[in-house]
């Protein structure tokens, strides 16, 4: 008989894309559960900035929750970020008042046109139960703004203190909240895709700024009123997990501890 420890691996496989949109190698870690069932039976997780993942490190927090049968089988990727993060995430249909983000619509099409190609021939996957997006901070921004532009492809999308301030004007420009934060833009002019689910992580030590001096930080903010957008479209608390972490801070051990909630609320048994 096996020992538990050989039943409940997750063995993590890293692999290097050379990708001609972004025109730079790519890597990834890809986290294999052993109890990983048919590929159409298996559920998908994208994950921007991978390289946060190994920190945690990630395997530990996977192989947890799948002893505990708390999960079910779950192959999850991380996409290491490049040296032009700043460029690459975004929103695609509009770079900040910066410039930044101006590469998104190549990030995503590296997503469709590259990346999901080699994992599905890689792990001999035509298709998969379903696929979902996450990230941290801008990487999060990023994996929402994909998910949005291509409901069809996803399910769920998960953000970890999210960069939902992208905006297309500096606040010494005239800026107003309603007008000009680019995400909650793109989601106000969109329609309904009434299969997605959102899990939006917000930690009260995420940051300092109050630029409208309410009382609340920038980034819870920026989130609940973003959760504002999404339930004037329709969508509602069964499609929304709001988790607040009253000492979560913007950093890997803030996420390493909002992610088994994440994990659990999109893929508990």
């Amino acid at each position: 008989m096996k020992a538990a420890a050989d039943i409940y691996k997750i063995t993590v496989e890293q692999h290097q894309i050379y990708s001609v949109y972004l025109d730079r190698d790519v890597l990834f870690d890809v986290y294999v559960p052993s109890n990983l069932p048919a590929a159409d039976q298996t559920s998908l997780l994208i994950i921007n900035d991978g390289q946060d993942l190994a920190k945690m490190p990630f395997s530990d927090i996977l192989k947890d929750l799948h002893k505990e049968g708390a999960i079910e089988p779950l192959l999850c990727i991380g996409i290491y970020c490049g040296e032009e993060r700043k460029r690459e995430y975004g929103v695609g249909y509009s770079a900040d008042y910066k410039n930044h983000g101006d590469k998104a619509g190549l990030y995503s099409k590296f997503i469709f046109d590259e990346f999901m190609p080699f994992v599905r021939k890689k792990y001999h996957a035509p298709s998969f139960k379903e696929k979902s997006f996450a990230g941290f901070s801008l990487g999060g921004l990023s994996a929402l703004d994909i998910v949005w532009n291509h409901a069809s492809e996803f399910t769920k999308i998960g953000m970890f203190s999210g960069s939902l301030w992208w905006r297309r004007k500096a606040y010494d420009e005239g800026y107003d909240d309603e007008n000009d934060r680019l995400m909650h833009l793109q989601i106000r002019k969109g329609q309904v895709f009434p299969w997605l689910r959102f899990f939006f992580e917000c930690g009260k030590l995420d940051e300092t700024e109050d630029r409208n001096k309410n009382g609340v930080i920038d980034s819870i903010d920026d989130t609940l009123d973003l959760i504002v957008e999404l339930k004037a479209k329709g969508y509602n608390d069964n499609h929304i997990r709001y988790y607040e972490m009253p000492e979560g801070k913007h950093d890997v051990p803030t996420w390493k501890e909002a992610f088994p909630e994440f994990l659990r609320w999109g893929w508990g048994k």
